[in-house]
């Protein structure tokens, strides 16, 4: 009791994302360039999907949810590295520690089995385009939404509250650039080996679940692209799909690598970047891939901005 004591009272250090790096100055720069594009093409496609009517769609629903998943990723993460960065410190409160953990991976299951849903979106939409609106009603996406957060809200009091029940009395220096589960256990003077077994555990059965949904569920939009004869639909059908595919293998792939892959098999450095990558460049480019670039919200876009060319006149 007096080691959990002694962890409780006591700050954690984070070493940082720039400790390592040769040009540390510029590896700053291209973080802040792309914290500041993610929330820009976050929140503007969160405001079109408000603001505009056509947009009010199961797709972009399901859509807007995951902008605000890819918005409060980084706003865990990059303006307390940041800060760290600006003051010359790294120390973070043991409660501070804990609400990164807790909205972190909340965030993360939630988001994992949001893209799982999502793709079943995409398959009703394509194999089942005359039963959508009845398969796709606004309370079963009312539903899946609910079923993303609770996941993710279970996920985060469980490891949460597991991870920093252990105690932390020897090193307090982090080497991450935010708290995250499997760097903190390193520290632990606790046997955390079963917690460890269970996390991977579990890891696959909150990866690989939603990961068995979303391959069955492309592999018949992909079965059904291929047997459309029109070239238009086709092609529209296939980019649609091939460009959420590429978010689910950007996001999956780092989940995987974290979480599933043995501690001994990855380097403190390796975990930096792969968690910068899903916790900042996937949110970012998230935006793009998925909407951005399509008609409707460009079309939602134009409209607002002349708007609010005609108001400023």
């Amino acid at each position: 009791m007096t080691e959990v004591n002694e962890s409780v009272a006591s700050d954690f250090i984070l070493v940082g994302l720039f400790s390592r790096s040769e040009s540390p100055q510029l590896l700053f720069f291209l973080v802040a360039v792309m914290f500041i594009m993610g929330l820009l093409g976050n929140t503007t496609l969160l405001f079109l999907i408000c603001v505009d009517s056509r947009l009010h769609t199961p797709m972009y629903f399901l859509l807007g949810q995951l902008s605000l998943f890819d918005v409060g990723f980084p706003l865990v993460t990059i303006p307390k590295m940041a800060s760290d960065v600006l003051q010359g410190e790294g120390s973070i409160s043991f409660g501070g520690c804990a609400a990164q953990i807790f909205f972190l991976t909340l965030m993360g299951v939630a988001e994992g089995v949001l893209l799982a849903l999502m793709s079943y979106d995409r398959y009703v939409a394509v194999c089942h385009p005359l039963q959508y609106s009845l398969l796709m009603r606004r309370w079963v996406c009312l539903l899946m939404v609910i079923s993303s957060w609770l996941a993710g809200v279970l996920n985060a009091c469980i490891q949460t509250s597991i991870t920093l029940h252990f105690p932390y009395c020897a090193s307090h220096t982090v080497d991450h650039f935010f708290c995250e589960v499997p760097a903190l256990l390193k520290l632990s003077c606790a046997d955390t080996s079963a917690y460890e077994l269970a996390l991977s555990t579990s890891g696959v059965l909150i990866l690989v679940l939603p990961l068995s949904l979303i391959a069955t569920s492309y592999g018949h939009v992909l079965g059904a692209v291929l047997r459309m004869r029109s070239e238009e639909a086709r092609h529209k059908a296939f980019t649609t799909c091939s460009s959420h595919i590429t978010a689910v293998g950007l996001f999956y792939g780092a989940a995987v690598f974290m979480y599933m892959v043995p501690g001994a098999y990855h380097s403190p450095r390796q975990d930096n970047m792969v968690s910068l990558f899903y916790s900042l460049i996937t949110p970012t480019l998230n935006p793009l891939i998925y909407s951005l670039r399509n008609r409707e919200v460009w079309t939602a876009l134009v409209k607002v901005l002349r708007r609010a060319g005609r108001k400023a006149k």
